[in-house]
């Protein structure tokens, strides 16, 4: 069954010119890696702002385990039910890569107990020593930035995973290294994880690919 579903959805600035999108209709489901792919210009990442609660579909509805997201608070799906990974990572230079992590927990409402611990423990399994974790984020190389962007987007455990070219700054074994991340993600812990990128190596290593 799928957890999120587009049905007919189509998008089109206000200006009232082409659809970005027009009457795309997608699932996805849990334990699954998922390679949203297309030309520069095919409304990927528009579809990734849909998907995340950003943009809204100008026809057709998008259901999360069933229910119209529009009719879930914003802010709560956002915070709870999808994490995303930027491009840009967006994370705050002047925090360390834990406090980003355990910042990350504080704005998502939930209720955890020994959030240091929590997020040292994501942080490790993403790769990051303890050195590593306590120095600011400028301090850190892309790859490790990444890695830190991923434990801050799982740090309240939702299951739907966004990311708009999650390894397109990095090198070559950087990449498979966070392709393998993303796989262990869907399939050990039956995350729903949804990727947007250019790479022909990232869509071919997941389970379904989507062409825009």
């Amino acid at each position: 069954m799928s957890i999120l579903k587009l049905e007919n959805v189509s998008y089109r600035y206000a200006d009232g010119g082409k659809p970005v999108l027009n009457h795309i209709s997608y699932e996805f489901e849990k334990g699954k890696v998922y390679s949203v792919v297309g030309r520069s210009g095919a409304g990927k990442t528009t579809l990734l702002s849909l998907l995340s609660g950003l943009a809204s579909p100008t026809e057709g509805t998008i259901l999360l385990e069933g229910n119209d997201i529009e009719q879930i608070d914003r802010y709560e799906y956002r915070s709870r039910y999808v994490g995303v990974i930027f491009q840009s990572f967006n994370l705050l230079p002047k925090l360390t890569a834990m406090e980003n992590v355990i910042l990350s927990m504080d704005i998502s409402g939930k209720k955890q107990k020994n959030k240091k611990e929590r997020a040292a423990k994501l942080l490790e399994k993403m790769g990051l020593s303890g050195d590593e974790m306590t120095r600011r984020i400028l301090k850190l190389s892309g790859g490790q930035q990444q890695r830190v962007a991923i434990a801050r987007a799982l740090s309240y455990d939702p299951e739907i995973i966004l990311a708009d070219e999650p390894t397109g700054n990095l090198d070559g074994e950087t990449q498979k290294e966070m392709i393998e991340i993303f796989r262990r993600l869907a399939h050990e812990e039956q995350k729903c994880v949804i990727l947007v990128t250019h790479s022909p190596e990232v869509a071919k290593a997941s389970d379904e690919v989507y062409e825009l």
